[in-house]
């Protein structure tokens, strides 16, 4: 009997090691050094060391094996691929993005490649391009033609073409769960979040172990506020993945969202440590940074990320978004130097206005202090989609809904829990104020700004598109007492993930709830309704100074915000004539003047015993998320109540707009 022909007793050896890597990574190592020792520098038997390494453990070894293969073969776009894999193991997260690049760069169609790429980018926080590169790993996650059409119309942002594809594909083929991912994807660009997670939902229950739809599915859940639920995904995720990057920035996002900063400010510092030259990394740590009150550090953060990216406008307007800090000349100039280029992009260039605006004001320079406010407002403006008209349409469906009538059919339905302390009025009217004075309480926790009565509002609207009606407000007159009950028992029990105490009653303080009065007063009777007003042009103008990092968008206009402010003021004396006494309004300005008069009538609605710690609010370290978060950990700032007489000149539009209500605004007491 001859001898085995040894070239295929070698490629056994190898299609042998290949078997084991899954299974048995030791093994595997073990045959392919044997292999190794055989035919020294092998490339098949260096590739499968260098896997097996990475999944034993072993990530230094494994670099060390695929850097000198990548050296012996350069266009070997699998050995950069799994070097790639092996830098991002060891920490060297720029290594990292450097070989999925050239991996990418070689042979495009490498979908887990693309997939690792975008997570790599999304942790260093380059969100453009990690889009763009999980865009890429969807059109290559199939082979099929159909598939291929329809991600290369989701990476050039086609979506309808996309959608088309798919749902004719799916009609075909309803369990091919890249289609299905696909799907899922072309729902949540055009915002339909439910779709999404249905899509995805069903992906995983086909295909458990499929991970980047996990992801996604985290990602759907996270963006719909539904955090407890995300966390579980993305804990699933990571318990088979537990050093990829995308799903541990992830995980951060959602801690910060749930309260637990601390353990999303650890993750922040250890992805640092891997991407220590990423601009929006150190903005989102510094961000982090602030909410737990360590302001110190987040100026740090801050500053880390302007030195990496000088031209990140971003940066510079969350050092202004602190309120407290204040610019140096020399960051003025810089300031100004960046936003004279003609390269940087609409969004860095509307941060930088409105820093610049913040800067000058600070300054006393009120006429180049407006003139920057008034361009960053046109060009956020511009990028957003809003509607006076339809929101003056909305307010005017409550108050034609919400009569004496109504409510007293409807008396002792919904849930008689008294927990909740609903703050409500517009952003940047002392809401903060009155919920740090709230929350230093004993009895009473401070939240954050909940989002789960605007979701049960949007729910019960059924509208899935832009030209849809919301069958919102109007739908409440068919639900059973039972089933406001219900309602009421569901935000109670979503909400209950933001309780860290035993408090008999904690604050949610979504300014925008005040058009879901009639909700809340239905669902939850026995909650307390607090209206924080301001002045108007106070308000409105500290509005029209502040970019929100989502939302409101009725905010980048004087007119806008005007109207706005109308609408709200019209809608509240509403609910004051039908529901007389139900909510309990504080003038901002009275706050300020009378502290402690204010601060007794607060807690007498609110059924609370005197407290000297609600007069020392400012004593109170609990985290903050809205933009006064260091104002209120002063005492009473009273400098800020007429800020806006040094821009009365430029805000004729904005009276204009708000009409009688500024006249019939409560007489402010001489401070």
């Amino acid at each position: 009997m001859s001898s085995p022909d040894p070239i295929g007793t070698l490629q056994e050896a190898l299609t042998h090691t290949a078997r084991l890597l899954d299974r048995e990574p030791v093994l595997a190592a073990e045959q392919a050094r044997e292999i190794l020792k055989a035919v020294p520098r092998h490339p098949q038997a260096m590739l499968l060391l260098g896997i097996a390494s990475r999944l034993n453990g072993e990530g230094t070894a494994a670099v060390a094996t695929l850097r000198s293969l990548a050296e012996q073969q350069p266009r070997s776009a699998q050995t950069h691929y799994e070097l790639g894999l092996a830098l991002g193991a060891v920490g060297e997260a720029e290594a990292a993005v450097a070989a999925l690049r050239t991996a990418v760069g070689l042979k495009p169609d490498l979908p887990d490649a693309w997939r690792a790429l975008a997570d790599h980018l999304s942790a260093a926080g380059d969100s453009a391009a990690s889009e763009h590169a999980h865009g890429q790993s969807i059109r290559y996650a199939s082979r099929n033609p159909r598939l291929l059409q329809a991600g290369a119309a989701l990476v050039e942002n086609r979506i309808a073409h996309a959608e088309a594809i798919l749902r004719e594909y799916l009609h075909q083929h309803p369990t091919d769960v890249a289609a299905i991912r696909m799907f899922a994807e072309v729902a949540s660009r055009l915002g339909r979040y439910g779709d999404a997670e249905n899509l995805l939902a069903r992906c995983l229950e086909l295909a458990p172990d499929f991970l980047s739809a996990r992801h996604n599915y985290a990602v759907v859940l996270h963006r719909q506020n539904r955090s407890p639920e995300a966390l579980k995904q993305i804990d699933l995720a990571l318990a088979r993945d537990p050093s990829n990057p995308g799903y541990r920035n992830l995980k951060a996002a959602i801690l910060a969202r749930l309260g637990d900063y601390e353990s999303a400010i650890a993750i922040y510092a250890d992805v640092l440590a891997r991407y220590p030259r990423q601009a929006k990394g150190w903005m989102s740590y510094g961000h982090a940074l602030k909410t737990a009150g360590r302001i110190d550090d987040c100026i740090g953060a801050y500053r880390k990320s302007i030195e990496i990216t000088p031209h990140l406008g971003e940066a510079y307007w969350s050092l202004a978004n602190l309120k407290t800090f204040r610019f140096t000349p020399a960051e003025l100039d810089s300031m100004r130097r960046q936003v004279s280029r003609s390269d940087i992009s609409d969004e860095d260039r509307f941060h930088f206005h409105f820093a610049m605006g913040k800067a000058l004001e600070d300054a006393k320079e009120y006429a180049q202090s407006f003139e920057h406010y008034a361009r960053g407002n046109e060009l956020r403006k511009a990028a957003i989609d809003y509607d006076p008209d339809e929101n003056s349409a909305n307010a005017a469906r409550s108050r034609r809904l919400f009569t004496r009538e109504f409510f007293a059919e409807r008396a002792g339905s919904g849930s008689q829990a008294r927990d909740p302390i609903f703050i409500v009025g517009l952003p940047r009217s002392g809401s903060t104020l009155l919920e740090q004075i709230l929350s230093s309480h004993p009895l009473v926790e401070g939240t954050m700004e909940l989002p789960d009565i605007t979701g049960i509002a949007r729910v019960l609207g059924g509208r899935k598109t832009k030209q849809e009606v919301s069958r919102y407000p109007e739908v409440l007159a068919a639900l059973s007492g039972d089933e406001l009950k219900a309602l009421g028992e569901q935000y109670l029990s979503q909400t209950r993930i933001q309780r860290k105490t035993d408090a008999p009653f904690f604050i949610d303080k979504m300014p925008n709830n005040f058009a879901h009065t009639g909700l809340i007063h239905l669902i939850l009777p026995n909650a307390r309704i607090i209206d924080a007003r301001r002045h108007p042009l106070g308000c409105c103008f500290s509005g029209f100074k502040q970019h929100f990092a989502r939302g409101q968008h009725f905010s980048y206009g004087l007119v806008d915000i005007g109207r706005y402010y109308h609408d709200y003021v019209q809608l509240m004396a509403h609910f004051d004539e039908v529901l007389p006494g139900r909510v309990h309004r504080v003038i901002y300005e009275q706050l300020v003047s009378d502290t402690e008069s204010e601060v007794r009538r607060l807690l007498d609605y609110c059924g609370l015993p005197f407290d000297e710690r609600c007069l020392r609010f400012y004593e109170n370290d609990r985290a903050v998320r809205t933009a006064s978060a260091e104002q209120v950990r002063q005492p009473i700032f009273r400098d800020a109540v007429d800020h806006w007489r040094h821009y009365e000149s430029w805000l004729d539009p904005l009276k204009k707009a708000l009409g009688p209500v500024l006249d019939t605004y409560p007489s402010v007491p001489q401070l």
